[in-house]
C-alpha cells in the first residue's frame, strides 16, 4: 500500500490486514502496551475543512505510534494564498514522512500523492471519506464477527460516505442498498462501477423502507454537509422522510445496529432514541477512528512492524 486515497484502490485481502493491524493496535493499547514503531517519523495533517474526530484521533494516534503530529490549516499556511499542489507536495516530501489531507476536491489529493514521495491519507474530500468507511466496517466486523453476507442500509444523502460505501461493497461480499431522495443520489460512475463488481447485492431506492429491510446495519449521515451551508431549509424538506426512527429500525433485522459517522442532528437525520438506544454503537464506531487510522499509518510507514 503506497497510499490510501479510496477504499476502492485497495484489494480485499489489504483491507482485511488493515482490520487486522486494528484489532491488534487497540489490544495493544487497551492492555497499557507501549507499541512506538513510528517513532522519528512526522506526519503532517492537512485541514482545508474543520474537523473534531478526524483531527483528535490522527494526533492521538501519531502520538500513540511514537510519531510527530504537524497540525496545518490552509489558513495558516502559504495554501491559502495559492502555492500549486505541486510545488507543496514536493517540499512536505522533505520535511514529513507522510501526509494526511481532509480538503475538498478528490483531484487535490490524487495530485498531491502525484508530485509528492511521501504516503497520503485521504481524510475527506467532498468525494470520499474512506477513513471513516473503514472505522464503520471494523465496527461491523467487532460486532458480528465479519461482513460477509451482512447487509447495509445507507438512509439518506448520496454524499462522500454513501459513495465510499459503495467503494467498499465492490470490494467486499456484503450487500449495500442506498435510500437516497431524488437529486441526492451517490456518484454516478461509482454507483455503476460498483453495480458491475460488486459480490453482494446492490440496491439504489427512494424508499428508506425498502432500503432498512432486513439490514444488519443501518446508517446515515447528516442531511447538510459541509459545503452545502444555505441550504439547509431546501434539505429538510427533500430528506424529511429520510429520518432513522424506531419505525425504520423495525424494518431492520432483529439485532441490527445503527452507525452514524457525528456529529449527529437529533431530530433531524436520527432520532433520539435511535441514536441512545442499545442498538446504536455510534461510540464505538467513533473510537474506531483512532484504531484503524493507526492501522491505515503503521501499514503505510512501517509495514514490518506488523507483519
Amino acid at each position: 500500500m503506497k497510499h490510501f486515497l479510496s477504499i476502492y484502490d485497495c484489494p480485499r485481502e489489504e483491507l482485511d490486514r488493515i482490520f487486522a493491524v486494528t484489532a491488534d493496535l487497540r489490544a495493544r493499547l487497551r492492555r497499557g502496551e507501549a507499541f512506538t514503531p513510528l517513532q522519528g517519523k512526522s506526519v503532517a495533517l492537512i485541514f482545508e475543512k474543520p474537523s473534531t474526530r478526524t483531527r483528535l484521533s490522527f494526533e492521538v494516534g501519531c502520538y500513540q505510534l511514537g510519531a510527530q503530529p504537524l497540525f496545518l490549516s490552509s489558513s495558516t499556511t502559504q495554501m491559502g494564498r495559492g502555492e500549486p499542489i505541486k510545488d507543496m507536495a514536493r517540499v512536505m516530501s522533505g520535511y514529513c514522512h507522510a501526509v494526511m489531507i481532509r480538503t475538498f476536491a478528490q483531484s487535490a489529493l490524487e495530485e498531491f500523492a502525484r508530485w509528492g514521495s511521501i504516503p497520503v491519507i485521504n481524510g475527506l474530500t467532498d468525494l470520499l471519506h474512506p477513513c471513516q468507511v473503514l472505522a464503520d466496517l471494523q465496527t461491523v466486523v467487532d460486532h458480528f464477527g465479519g461482513y460477509t453476507g451482512k447487509k447495509v442500509a445507507w438512509i439518506g444523502d448520496g454524499n462522500n460516505m454513501a459513495n465510499s460505501w459503495l467503494n467498499a461493497a465492490a470490494k467486499l461480499p456484503l450487500d449495500l442498498s442506498l435510500a437516497c431522495p431524488p437529486g441526492y443520489k451517490p456518484d454516478p460512475a461509482i454507483f455503476e462501477r460498483t453495480k458491475k463488481e460488486a459480490r453482494g447485492k446492490i440496491v439504489l431506492t427512494e424508499d428508506p423502507f425498502v432500503a432498512a429491510a432486513d439490514a444488519d446495519v443501518v446508517t446515515t449521515d447528516v442531511w447538510t454537509s459541509m459545503g452545502n451551508e444555505g441550504q439547509e431549509d431546501k434539505r429538510r424538506r427533500a430528506f424529511g422522510r429520510y429520518q432513522v426512527n424506531a419505525a425504520l429500525m423495525a424494518k431492520a433485522k432483529p439485532g441490527a445496529i445503527f452507525l452514524h459517522c457525528l456529529p449527529a442532528h437529533r431530530g433531524e437525520e436520527v432520532t433520539e432514541e435511535v441514536i441512545e438506544s442499545p442498538a446504536s454503537f455510534v461510540w464505538d464506531e467513533a473510537e474506531n477512528r483512532l484504531h484503524v487510522q493507526k492501522a491505515i499509518m503503521v501499514l503505510l510507514l512501517k509495514p514490518e512492524a506488523e507483519g
